[in-house]
């Protein structure tokens, strides 16, 4: 009977360790050096190559890939996520950066990042934003320069221009790899509804 005992606790002991470490490894993980810019593969962590460290320099650490806003797709948004293998000295970091542009009356569409939060700085203009949370309570606001909102990670959201200019706005994630999802022909049902009814 003792020996039963000691062989359920010992494999509950296990199994509830390897679900932690399983959920810790989920996760960005924290940094094991102080930097380890992307590059030419000397080791991989978070599934990138590090740079020998005896290689890394300042130019690692600075980016021009928001410094003018890419091609508009069919909603006049533009939206370029700027992730490790973009910016070597993300990597490690547990972050990623991001631009959205958006034209007079357009909008980003319907999307979520599944592994992380999104908090948005806008730079100019005025807009919506809204998220959807998973009791389905809509959550909306009006934005203008200088304001800053938080998407909670994983729940669907959109913006929406509905300035007079072009609005800019600068995002960041807090994950080396946010994702992104998006629910093509919903968003227009969605906004049809909200807008007009």
């Amino acid at each position: 009977m003792e020996v039963k005992f000691h062989s359920s606790f010992f494999l509950m002991l296990f199994f509830v360790s390897f679900t932690r470490i399983q959920q810790v490894c989920s996760a960005d993980c924290d940094n094991l050096q102080d930097t380890c810019p992307s590059g030419s593969p000397t080791i991989f962590i978070n599934g990138v190559p590090c740079k020998n460290p005896s290689n890394t320099t300042a130019q690692d650490f600075k980016t021009t890939e928001l410094s003018k806003a890419g091609p508009r797709d069919a909603f006049g948004s533009s939206m370029n996520i700027v992730t490790a293998s973009k910016f070597p000295g993300l990597n490690t970091l547990g972050l990623s950066i991001g631009r959205i542009d958006i034209e007079v009356d357009g909008m980003v569409n319907f999307h979520n990042h599944p592994r992380a939060t999104e908090m948005i700085f806008v730079k100019e203009g005025m807009l919506e934003a809204t998220f959807l949370d998973t009791k389905n309570q809509v959550f909306q606001k009006s934005l203008k320069a200088g304001d800053v909102f938080v998407l909670p990670k994983g729940l669907f959201h959109f913006f929406l221009n509905r300035g007079s200019g072009v609005a800019t706005v600068f995002s960041v994630f807090n994950s080396q790899n946010p994702g992104l999802e998006s629910l093509g022909g919903m968003s227009d049902l969605l906004l049809e509804t909200h807008w007009n009814g």
